[in-house]
């Protein structure tokens, strides 16, 4: 029994009219992201990462070459404000990590490129990252985790969450 199903049963007991069942559900969704985010975030500043600095990373690696997008595109990406976007880009171009390009005809345009030193960091860290990521999930076979990979991508799709464009 996991701590969610003890939640489960004292609301049951106390509510026994009402259906809690969404609680299993969302309520271990929200666990898991916790203690994921926990361990994701430990994982990643062993490398000298933070989160988001490795999602504007793997951003930039899979767009392919030259490794370079417009802060606008990295906006609708990342449902972050620009504030932070900046912020996080002046932080990473501080590390090297990043540089920042002129547009090619508009000079109000500016894009974000990777160096090569921040290229070699995020091919470096991605296989080890998708490690630690299988880790996580374990406790789940191949078919357990395709079915719970489309069952999420349902709720996903269902709440409007449609890739960037």
């Amino acid at each position: 029994m996991d701590a969610v199903e003890g939640v489960l049963e004292q609301w049951r007991r106390e509510f026994p009219d009402l259906d809690v069942s969404p609680i299993g559900v969302v309520g271990r969704i929200m666990r898991l992201s916790r203690l994921w985010d926990k361990e994701i975030k430990g994982f990643l500043a062993e490398h000298g990462l933070e989160p988001g600095e490795f999602d504007v990373l793997s951003t930039l690696r899979r767009s392919g070459e030259p490794y370079e997008l417009t802060a606008g595109t990295f906006l609708k990406a990342s449902l972050v404000t620009t504030g932070a976007i900046t912020l996080r880009v002046d932080r990473m171009a501080g590390k090297g990590l990043v540089t920042r390009v002129p547009g090619d005809t508009d000079r109000r345009s500016v894009k974000i490129r990777l160096t090569p030193q921040g290229l070699e960091l995020i091919d470096r860290v991605l296989p080890l990252h998708l490690e630690n990521e299988a880790r996580l999930l374990e406790g789940l076979g191949a078919g357990e985790r395709q079915h719970l990979a489309g069952s999420l991508a349902t709720l996903l799709e269902s709440r409007g969450d449609t890739p960037a464009g």
